[in-house]
């Protein structure tokens, strides 16, 4: 049920006080330096709001093993308003995300794999008979609401002997379509170089901070030519956690070469929500302000970075006049163990911690 009632007292981002007035879930008022009234369904006095956070790369069809969740628990129950399934499903299985989508409280939007059986296996790129463009280009029209996008997951274990040949297709498709293209990366081969240059503008790098051999910056922790060449051109980079993609060793490499992320994901499951070391989209965002970022750094990079990335302005919204989507949450002086897809740890003290959303107008308190 859409809510009615008052965000009380709540800390912006920038440091306002605010109230906000919620009439069947539209913002109907949002008061600064005055108080409205109405019944308090938040009181923000210890707590900070921004629009709903973005999750940029998810697994989110619950039938995969080991990469798959329930939409929800990765999603408002995590603070998250938005989720983005980073091409758990291809063609064969994408109608049966989206019907889930449908009877969800979180908004779902997703990448499409190129090849139609999805994470059904995790090699889903050894055999190019299961990339078919037509079957592809056709559940991208189908489901143009949700489908923002074509992924790719270009790693050994992945793609086996087929090398950069998926990417090329996925490009293929993405030219037809003119849908971007995430792409995963990993252990070679295929060699990273030959991987990124074939990245264009508006295409995402995930996992881009990952401490495998493969990776974006040399063994003098500077980025390669690749790294900087895309990045100029305008290929965008996503953390993309996960159980092995996220290394405290390079992230630190990468803020010393001020090599900035746009967007920062979990690419959460099951697995790695339970057991870690992702367990939230809040305390993969507790580790970059442990590493030094900004509280404006970390939030715009699930905010409006990610809403400006797949051209869904309306998701970064905090006005008069448009539907909820909110996330109210916390940062504590609270010192915790932070731990790395290495096993490696730091000791942050500042703790981001969700405290209650707002998905579609109706509030959830966590």
């Amino acid at each position: 049920m859409e809510s009615t009632g008052l965000i009380k007292n709540i800390a912006t981002i920038e440091g306002k006080r605010i109230d906000i007035l919620l009439e069947k879930g539209m913002i109907k008022k949002i008061s600064d330096g005055h108080t409205l009234e109405g019944n308090i369904l938040f009181d923000g006095s210890e707590s900070l709001v921004s629009t709903g956070w973005i999750d940029m790369h998810v697994h989110a069809f619950s039938d995969f093993s080991p990469y798959g969740d329930e939409i929800d628990a990765i999603g408002v129950k995590q603070g998250v308003t938005t989720i983005v399934d980073a091409g758990s499903c291809g063609a064969n299985r994408i109608n049966e995300l989206y019907q889930r989508a449908q009877q969800s409280q979180t908004n779902v939007l997703a990448f499409i794999n190129i090849s139609n059986i999805g994470l059904e296996r995790i090699d889903e790129l050894s055999n190019l008979d299961w990339i078919n463009q037509k079957q592809c280009i056709a559940a991208c029209k189908l489901y143009e609401d949700m489908i923002i996008g074509l992924k790719t997951r270009i790693s050994s274990s992945v793609v086996k002997g087929n090398g950069v040949i998926p990417l090329e297709k996925a490009i293929e498709i993405s030219d037809e379509i003119s849908l971007p293209i995430m792409t995963h990366i990993g252990s070679a081969p295929p060699k990273i170089e030959d991987v990124i240059p074939l990245l264009r503008k508006g295409d995402i790098i995930t996992h881009y901070l990952n401490g495998k051999d493969n990776n974006l910056f040399n063994e003098n922790g500077e980025p390669l030519a690749v790294l900087k060449e895309a990045v100029d051109r305008g290929v965008y980079l996503d953390v993309g956690h996960g159980n092995a993609s996220f290394s405290f060793k390079v992230a630190q490499q990468a803020r010393k070469a001020h090599v900035q992320f746009n967007t920062i994901s979990t690419d959460i499951y099951k697995k790695n929500r339970v057991e870690g070391p992702v367990f939230s989209l809040a305390n993969v965002l507790s580790k970059f302000l442990c590493l030094g970022y900004t509280l404006e750094d970390v939030i715009s990079a699930v905010t409006t970075m990610p809403a400006k990335i797949i051209n869904r302005p309306e998701l970064a919204e905090l006005r008069e006049g448009v539907k909820a989507n909110l996330t109210l949450f916390d940062v504590s002086d609270n010192v915790q163990k932070l731990i790395d897809s290495d096993n490696k740890i730091m000791n942050s003290s500042k703790i981001i911690k969700e405290r209650g959303v707002i998905s579609n107008g109706r509030f959830i308190e966590l």
